[in-house]
């Protein structure tokens, strides 16, 4: 059978897992003892493989293709494309859900669909390898190995779904080429392989009261809480219940993380982001950080972990799309240049309530927070709005302060919250919890502070405060595709006038565009030719 492009950069992945490597794939030389064919054989050995499965996960952000954040964000209605007036219109593409855009732009999601299915052909093979590993009398160790496995994959597949729909179901660490499946079975996947990580990861695992280092680790209460966010996505985009996992269940998750005393709502909502908490210190260059909660704070269920040791020698684990988010050409600390992507709607800047304390903690207001000398010449769809939460930080002399090698794309340590607290109380309120009205009211206390008024619990009332609670967190755009298609159609279509380049510009989103792509992405054309037409596009991108 024909090898398609993405088995191809999995045996890549692969082969960098077991730490060998040559200067072709026909003349292997390994430089270490380690190989396929001696590993595998100890609990030692399956930690190690597992640890190359959460860098499979990492890398779908890491390598630096079109993320999965990006994505989410310029497709949803608080954000446009942005970037710079001399780059591409992949961007543009996406926010409008019209390819003629960027016509040539047929690769868009080419790294992204093979850096994912490389983390998915780690995660199946570790599966695969279990049976023949030496586990003894460690049967725990045997559980929570094959339950983080399972969860790595489950979320990387529930990212594929909701981006393509249809894809390729791979269960094992193969290279056939096969097409791609009906999105049930996917799904299906995904609520067995999270259904097996919440009942064998052991509860003790990684306790929350060594979360600077555990958030990024699988856990039971991770896979329950991520078990309720595909329940919802699913039923509400596809109206039907029929994936292996029921509203009642769901709930019940959310109320055992909830009930499990393990995590609380971070008091002040801006110490959750360094860029909305930092204070410059002009007097030595320095940054006052103590406002800012870290990484491993109370709120965080799971996270996407990051770090500053990256350089361009292969060792690539830092946040490559935060750099998207930072000021177009200008640091003013502590926000940090970058490409100003993401430029934030004027409309919803007015939609947020200025009594909500979660509106300056979100958005970067350039004029009103009084930042000077910002040019306009190559800045693409200015709003004089941008994202806060996940901006770059720079010190005062506006040097990027990403650690490490200081490297301004590869450096950029700051983790993604996957699932907050916040989330797990606005889904268990969703979801019918007799404690819902408690739930919701806890979310808005915080976010209200002195100015919070009762406000009656309702799905739509959920569904407003999920539009502010987590702007600019990668969910607000599924949050919109699960009101069903006409809805999400109304919702996402938009005309607002902007600037770029200077220049006068509308950014006119048509609700027709988007029913034509059913919300989905564009299939890379590469992979459909690699796959001598197994795979088919999507509609709409043609």
């Amino acid at each position: 059978m024909n090898k398609s492009h993405f088995i191809y950069s999995s045996f890549l992945m692969s082969a960098l897992l077991f730490n060998s490597c040559s200067s072709s794939f026909l003349d292997v030389e390994p430089m270490t003892s380690v190989l396929e064919s001696n590993f595998y054989k100890t609990v030692a050995d399956a930690d190690m493989a597992l640890v190359g499965c959460y860098d499979g996960y990492q890398r779908t952000v890491s390598n630096g293709s079109q993320s999965f954040y990006l994505t989410a964000e310029v497709a949803a209605d608080q954000c446009f494309g942005g970037t710079g007036t001399t780059d591409g219109r992949a961007f543009q593409a996406i926010d409008r859900f019209d390819i003629s855009e960027s016509s040539s732009d047929n690769n868009i999601f080419d790294g992204t669909w093979s850096d994912y299915y490389a983390g998915i052909f780690r995660a199946n093979t570790l599966l695969g390898k279990l049976d023949g590993t030496d586990f003894a009398n460690q049967t725990a160790a045997r559980a929570r190995i094959e339950g983080e496995t399972k969860f790595l994959r489950a979320l990387m597949y529930f990212d594929l779904v909701r981006l393509f729909e249809k894809v390729p179901l791979l269960t094992s660490a193969t290279n056939e080429n096969i097409p791609q499946a009906d999105p049930k079975d996917v799904y299906k996947l995904i609520v067995e392989d999270l259904k097996f990580a919440a009942s064998h990861i052991p509860a003790d695992a990684y306790p929350k009261s060594a979360a600077g280092t555990n958030d990024g680790r699988a856990t039971p209460l991770a896979a329950k809480a991520l078990l309720a966010r595909v329940y919802l996505f699913y039923t509400g985009y596809y109206g039907t219940e029929d994936i292996g996992v029921t509203k009642a269940e769901a709930l019940a998750g959310l109320e055992e993380v909830i009930s499990s005393g393990q995590f609380a709502l971070v008091q002040n909502f801006s110490a959750l982001w360094p860029a909305a908490s930092y204070i410059p210190n002009k007097t030595n260059n320095s940054l006052d950080i103590s406002k800012y909660v870290g990484k491993g704070n109370s709120e965080v269920v799971f996270a996407q972990k990051f770090n500053n040791t990256s350089n361009y020698n292969g060792y690539v684990d830092g946040n490559r799309w935060v750099v998207f988010l930072g000021l177009r050409g200008k640091s003013w600390s502590p926000y940090g240049q970058g490409w100003g992507a993401c430029t934030v709607s004027k409309n919803f800047f007015n939609k947020f309530s200025n009594n909500d304390t979660r509106k300056v903690a979100s958005i970067i207001d350039i004029d009103g927070e009084g930042i000077t000398d910002f040019d306009l010449r190559n800045q693409r769809e200015y709003t004089g709005y941008t994202v806060k939460k996940y901006a770059p930080t720079a010190l005062p002399d506006g040097t990027t302060n990403t650690g490490g090698e200081k490297d301004m794309q590869l450096s950029q340590d700051q983790d993604y919250f996957v699932i907050r607290y916040a989330d797990v109380l606005l889904m268990a309120a969703e979801l019918g919890s007799g404690n819902a009205q408690k739930y919701f009211d806890d979310v808005r206390k915080r976010a209200y502070k002195s100015n919070f008024t009762a406000s009656a619990v309702s799905k739509a009332a959920i569904l407003r405060e999920r539009e502010f609670e987590f702007a600019f967190e990668g969910i607000r755009y599924w949050d919109v595709l699960r009101q069903g298609l006409n809805n999400a159609a109304g919702i996402l279509e938009t005309s607002e006038d902007v600037l770029s380049g200077s220049v006068p510009e509308k950014v006119t989103v048509k609700k027709e565009n988007f029913l034509k792509t059913r919300g989905f992405m564009q299939i890379p054309n590469k992979q459909i030719t690699l796959s001598n037409g197994v795979l088919k596009q999507n509609d709409g991108w043609n």
